[in-house]
Formats: C-alpha cells, sequence, structure tokens
C-alpha cells in the first residue's frame, strides 16, 4: 500500500494551490477564494488573498446554525477554586455576541487591537471570540506577567481596550492582576480608553471609574452584535515572543488561512472530529492555547477542555489521568516537562492505573524537546501511542508530527517524525548547502511557509526578514539545530546557540540530556556549554534526581560520566555535573539553558520574562560556583 502521509505532502509541495483549495472546503466563506497562493509580494506570501469570512463565525455561529448548540463547547475545571462547569455552544454564542457588542459600544472596531491579561476561565475564550467577530487584532499577554513587560506590549500593540481580572489562582494562592494592569498602564506611554475587568470572589479588584468597567455589570445594557465580514488576510491576533534584543516580536497570524490550517490538523494530526473531546493542558497565554485550547477544537466542532491547575499539586499526580477518564478525553496534548513532574512524583505509575483510559486514543507531546526516557515512560504506563511532535509559536501549527487521523507510522522516540503536509523541512550547514542523512546541521523551511503560519511581525517587516528570512533566502529559519534520518524522520537536538563546540566537534545538549536520562535515578537533566581556555567550550550537566533517590555524590557522579562516555564516547569531553533541586523554567515547561549558560560564564543576563520561579537561577548559581564556574562578579539584570 502507498504511503498516504508521504503522498499528501509531495501533492502539498508540487500542488500548493490544489492541496489547500481542498482544505479550504473544511470551513465556511463568505466569499470562497479564487487565488489560493498569492506570492507577488515574495517573501510576504499570503493565502487565501481574496477570500472573506470570520473566524469567529467558523468557530460557534455554524455549529449553532448546524443543530449542535446544546453540545458542549467548553469544560471548564478549576481545582484551585473548586469550581466546574461545562458551557454548550449556544451559551458561548450568547456571551460572545453580548461581548463583543459592549467592545463596540466602547468604540472598538475592526484593526483595533485589544489585549487580553487574564487567567485560564471561559471569559478569556469568550474575550478572544468576540475580537474575532467584529475584526478586532487580539492579542493574549500571559496572566500575571510583571508590569513592565505588560507595558513594553501594551506600548507595542497600541490597544484600543484592555479585558482582564482582578487574579489568578495558582496552587500557591492568589495572584491578583488588577495592580500588576495598573501598575503596567502608569507606565506605558500609550494611554489606554477602557478595560473591562472580570472580578473573581477570591480577590475583588478596585475600579478606576470611568475607565475600568465591571465585566459582568457592563454587559446587562451591552447589545447583540453579529459577524464581521473580514478579508482571510486580515490579521486575527499579535502573540508575542520574547526577543533576544529585550524586544518583544509581535506574531501576526491571519484569519484565513489561520483557519484552514487548524481545521486540517485537528482531523489529520489529533484525530479529532465533530464532538470528541479534546484537552491541550495548556494556557491561553501561550500559542498552544491559542490554537489548541480556543480555535483549533471550536472551529471543527470538538469539545474542548479550559483547566485552572497543574499536573501535580492540583490535587495530585493524578489529575490528568482523572479529568480524561471524566470527561471521556480523546486525544490529549501537553508538554514533556508536566510528564517528568507526574513521573517523578509516581513513578511506577500507580495513579495512572485507578483511571479506566480506554477513552484516551493518543497523547502528543510539545513545547520542547522530549527525550526518549519521558516519551517511554508515557508509552508503557498508558499503553498508548505517544506522540512526540514539533512546532513553534512562529508556525501557530505543527511541523512535524505523526498523523494519527490520517497515516499513523513507526514511533520513533527522540524523534516528532515527518514533516507534515505544508512544511518543506531540510537541514543545510553553515554555507546553505543540504548535508547527508544523519547529518546535524540548522534546520530550516522552504518557502513559502503554509497556510496559518506568521504573515510578518506586527508592525516590522524589516525585523521579521532579518530574524527569520535573511540567513538562508528562500528559507525559515527556525533557530533550530538538528537531522533528518534515511526514513525522512526529523530529530531537533537542541537551538542552534545551545550547540556545544568542544575543540572543533559540534554536539548537542539535547544528545546529552537524553543519555543523562536513561539513567535510573535521574528525573531530568539539562545540559549547557561552558567556556573552556582549552577547548573552547565543554559541557556541563545538571540533574535532577527522582523523589526519594538515596544515592551519594560521587557515586551518582561516577556512574553518569561512564553513562556519557559509553553512549557518545571520550570526544564528549564530559567532567561536569552534579544534582540540583530544581531547573529553571519558563511557565510553558522550557528549560533556560542560555541564561544558565550566562551565569556560568559569569556574563551580564536579563531575568526572562516568562520565567515560572525566579528562585531556581540563584539555587543553579550556587551549584556553578560549587563546580567552579559562575563566581561572584556575575551582574544581574532583572526585567526586560
Amino acid at each position: 500500500m502507498a504511503d498516504l502521509g508521504l503522498s499528501m505532502h509531495a501533492q502539498s509541495i508540487a500542488e500548493p494551490d490544489v492541496f489547500w483549495q481542498q482544505a479550504a472546503q473544511a470551513i465556511s466563506w463568505d466569499h470562497e477564494p479564487n487565488t489560493v497562493l498569492d506570492d507577488s509580494n515574495k517573501p510576504f506570501y499570503r493565502w487565501f488573498a481574496d477570500g472573506k469570512m470570520n473566524t469567529c463565525f467558523n468557530a460557534i455561529d455554524r455549529h449553532v446554525l448546524a443543530g449542535r448548540g446544546e453540545q458542549t463547547a467548553i469544560h471548564y475545571i478549576s481545582p484551585v477554586t473548586q469550581n466546574e462547569y461545562s458551557i454548550s455552544y449556544q451559551s458561548v454564542l450568547a456571551q460572545v455576541k453580548r461581548l463583543a457588542g459592549l467592545m463596540v459600544s466602547l468604540g472598538v472596531s475592526k484593526g483595533d487591537r485589544v489585549v487580553i491579561y487574564m487567567p485560564m476561565v471561559p471569559e478569556t475564550a469568550y474575550a478572544m471570540l468576540a475580537c474575532a467577530r467584529i475584526g478586532a487584532i487580539h492579542s493574549v499577554v500571559f496572566g500575571g506577567f510583571a508590569a513592565n513587560e505588560l507595558s513594553t506590549r501594551i506600548n507595542d500593540a497600541k490597544p484600543k481596550l484592555i479585558l482582564s481580572a482582578s487574579c489568578g489562582i495558582e496552587p500557591s494562592g492568589v495572584v491578583p492582576y488588577k495592580p500588576l494592569l495598573d501598575d503596567a498602564l502608569s507606565q506605558a506611554q500609550h494611554k489606554v480608553e477602557h478595560c473591562i475587568i472580570l472580578n473573581r470572589t477570591e480577590y475583588q479588584a478596585e475600579l478606576h471609574i470611568p475607565r475600568d468597567l465591571d465585566w459582568y455589570e457592563a454587559l446587562v445594557d451591552a447589545q447583540d452584535v453579529d459577524c464581521v465580514s473580514l478579508d482571510a488576510t486580515d490579521p486575527l491576533y499579535v502573540l508575542y515572543t520574547s526577543g533576544t534584543t529585550g524586544q518583544p516580536k509581535g506574531v501576526v497570524r491571519d484569519n484565513g488561512g489561520h483557519a484552514v490550517a487548524l481545521a486540517w490538523s485537528m482531523k489529520h494530526i489529533y484525530d479529532i472530529d465533530v464532538g470528541d473531546v479534546f484537552w491541550a493542558a495548556s494556557d491561553v497565554g501561550w500559542v498552544v492555547g491559542h490554537s489548541y485550547i480556543v480555535y483549533g477544537p471550536l472551529l471543527v466542532g470538538a469539545t474542548t477542555i479550559m483547566y485552572e491547575g497543574k499536573p501535580i499539586g492540583t490535587p495530585d499526580a493524578g489529575a490528568f489521568w482523572r479529568i480524561i477518564e471524566q470527561k471521556q478525553v480523546r486525544s490529549f496534548f501537553t508538554a514533556p516537562t508536566a510528564i517528568r513532574a507526574i513521573k517523578r512524583e509516581d513513578p511506577e505509575g500507580e495513579l495512572i492505573k485507578l483511571f479506566d483510559l480506554t477513552c484516551l486514543k493518543q497523547m502528543y507531546l510539545a513545547g520542547e524537546r522530549c527525550d526518549p526516557e519521558t516519551l517511554n515512560w508515557s508509552q508503557q504506563q498508558l499503553g498508548k501511542p505517544v506522540v512526540d511532535h514539533w512546532w513553534q509559536t512562529e508556525t501557530g501549527w505543527p511541523v512535524a508530527a505523526n498523523l494519527m487521523g490520517t497515516h499513523p507510522i513507526d514511533i520513533k522516540a527522540g524523534s516528532p517524525a515527518r514533516a507534515v503536509p505544508g512544511y518543506q523541512v531540510e537541514i543545510l550547514d553553515a554555507m546553505g548547502e543540504q548535508v547527508a542523512a544523519n547529518e546535524s546541521g540548522n534546520v530550516v523551511i522552504k518557502l513559502p511557509l503554509p497556510p496559518g503560519t506568521l504573515t510578518t511581525l506586527w508592525q516590522n517587516d524589516k525585523r521579521y526578514v532579518d530574524s527569520y528570512l535573511s540567513m538562508y533566502p528562500g528559507y525559515y529559519l527556525t533557530g533550530d539545530a538538528g537531522y533528518i534520518d534515511e526514513d525522512g524522520y526529523l530529530y531537533i537536538m537542541s537551538r542552534i546557540d545551545d550547540i556545544i563546540n568542544v575543540a572543533g566537534h559540534r554536539l548537542s545538549t539535547g544528545r546529552f540530556e537524553e543519555v543523562l536520562c536513561q539513567h535510573e535515578a535521574v528525573a531530568e537533566a539539562a545540559v549547557i556549554g561552558v567556556q573552556d581556555k582549552l577547548k573552547g567550550q565543554v559541557p556541563l550537566g545538571l540533574v535532577v534526581l527522582k523523589n526519594g533517590v538515596t544515592l551519594a555524590d560521587d557515586v551518582l557522579y561516577k556512574e553518569l560520566l561512564a553513562l556519557v562516555r559509553h553512549e557518545i564516547g571520550p570526544v564528549a569531553s564530559f567532567r561536569l555535573v552534579s544534582a540540583v533541586q530544581k531547573l529553571p523554567k519558563t511557565r510553558s515547561g522550557k528549560i533556560l539553558r542560555a541564561t544558565m549558560r550566562k551565569i556560568a560564564d559569569n556574563q551580564d543576563y536579563t531575568m526572562p520574562a516568562t520565567i515560572e520561579d525566579p528562585h531556581t537561577l540563584e539555587v543553579v548559581r550556587n551549584v556553578l560556583t560549587k563546580m567552579g564556574y559562575a563566581n561572584a562578579l556575575t551582574t544581574e539584570h532583572t526585567g526586560a
């Protein structure tokens, strides 16, 4: 039998117009596009340029019109507030129509920006959809972001309106948002006309009248509004990703290409159709939350889950499995770091055994590199396919994945499988030449990028070209290093700047971490390249041990060195490794290797805006100092 996945991919590259015209049939158009790919202004490609549609209509209205208004659109589960309820498509539509009407009454119209600074509550989804309904461009900022970070985004997006909440709620307690918002607004040069504030019972915010309106009080007098017909190329949202210069980069996503790509991915990658329950355990502040908590599931008429909780501690490491059983989740998506946290708390999977997971067909992992140990443990415990897949904020949907809804292929631990239709992924060396199979290099995607990917950076075309398109003309630079094997499977090993150059040998941090995690005592690992006078750089490893492990430091040290020498060889020059209580990570689970490297090498660094626990940097600094690095001369800069 022919490989359906390969033939679909071949068609998507050879005949993109035909492939994406067919995919576009999955959404409703006010005016069907005649031009599928407009390449008249390279490298600024535009998809479905003459088409007209509305994303909110496609996500909500059309399902109600089709008679499925009583179906659950959103399950809201909040263990931190002990609150849980389900919302039908009909109810979501009523809320969104009214909220959109309130926005219009405040002078918001097509093209205006709206910043959304909110926790994981259904109102956050209503806010996004209401913006989409009237053609306003939303920019969701992760709730609880520091005031100065929020102010930089306000200055860049220049919103007419901000929607926020009085607070977010973490396992550690209430996090007041309103004081942070007030601080950000006082810092920002751009002045915002109105704020709509969702007051939660756990913390009542002080409103500054007339600027601030109480969310539900203001809705009482609002009028319902219908969807505005938009060009497919009109922006749907701007999502900021941290820039290396400290100035955030606003990734711009369009309406038409985005809807088509997400609808395609829900069926072919995630194996989800009308009425199925899909759960992405992420946050709406990240791209995963945009694509696969809100838009993707609703575009195909599925049921999505908004979870205000953690993988462990709310209440325990069985939280995910409990919800999967209760809500009959078909496909589940989380980050490898969440699974590692669960594995550390429940290494034998005893809590998994308590639940009937017959409903679950597969689990998806993304957000950072998935080490084979985590994938293998998950598959063994669940007895289900565990699908590593790879994508970025910029791409908006998977670049490489196993097409579980169409043509599943063998799972290879350590690989997110093959390039998804629409993406022509290649590995290039420093000179721009393609490398041989199994040879490492820079991971790039040949232009044009498929629908649903970034169209530019917000009001900064030059930075878009400079950041992504200038290193290899005709290609998008992903910023990742890796290789493609003889079967076409892609392996992402590290960020380009995480490659370690040991006496001329280029070694990836991902490979070292993979080996360290093979040790039975290790829960997770991070490896960085530190400066060395003789070899240029040498690898330094930090490992977090599993709960309850009692192993003498010298024994652990010897065993880890022997393991790396056996698996990678003496060329690795691996001599530096130590246990640490916790690794510094972003709130989405990415390990902050670049920051740790700067601490080790006594370079100035900026406290990353997305850091989950700032204290972890001090923990790491202390360990690095004991290892002979990170002396007291390091200067720390906080803020952007």
